[in-house]
């Protein structure tokens, strides 16, 4: 899978700047009930539900870098976990002609945006098969989480 993202030419034609998405794949995937069937037999309540979220990126050869999305979720119910599903969704992107700073923004805003959506269909189909109502997690915006970073690193250094 090939897709063109975003590009730039440079007047004559040619493309200065490329950002494709190469190729989407879950580089892991885990899900566990421990506690099944007895939180399947209709107890009572609303189980908690938190995410954590973050991602990794690593260059790879030339203009390709790897861009990893790592969630979990963990349901609880009165002190017992109902469920914890773990992947690491991840694509291959090809990121050239941008400047460092772009580049980096990229990475942590558009990359991560292009993945959750992928994430959130696996999360939601493996929650399902396991038994459960399937978990719709609610969009996320990488902006404000990059610009949170951004904001932490200049207040650290």
């Amino acid at each position: 899978m090939t897709d063109s993202i975003k590009g730039a030419t440079n007047g004559n034609g040619s493309d200065s700047r490329q950002f494709l998405l190469q190729q989407l794949f879950v580089k892991d995937l885990s899900f566990e009930a421990p506690n099944a069937p007895v939180t399947l037999q209709g107890a009572s309540g609303e189980p908690d539900v938190k995410l954590n979220l973050r991602h990794s990126s690593r260059a790879l050869d030339g203009d390709a870098y790897e861009v990893v999305l790592h969630l979990s979720v963990h349901a609880e119910l009165a002190g017992k976990t109902v469920f914890l599903a773990e992947l690491d969704q991840a694509g291959l992107f090809i990121i050239k002609g941008y400047q460092e700073e772009e580049r980096r923004q990229l990475l942590g805003v558009y990359c991560p945006n292009t993945l959750f959506p992928y994430a959130r269909e696996a999360i939601s189909s493996t929650v399902a098969r396991g038994g459960f109502p399937p978990l719709m997690l609610q969009p996320i915006n990488f902006e404000a989480l990059y610009a949170q970073a951004a904001a932490q690193q200049e207040g650290q250094a």
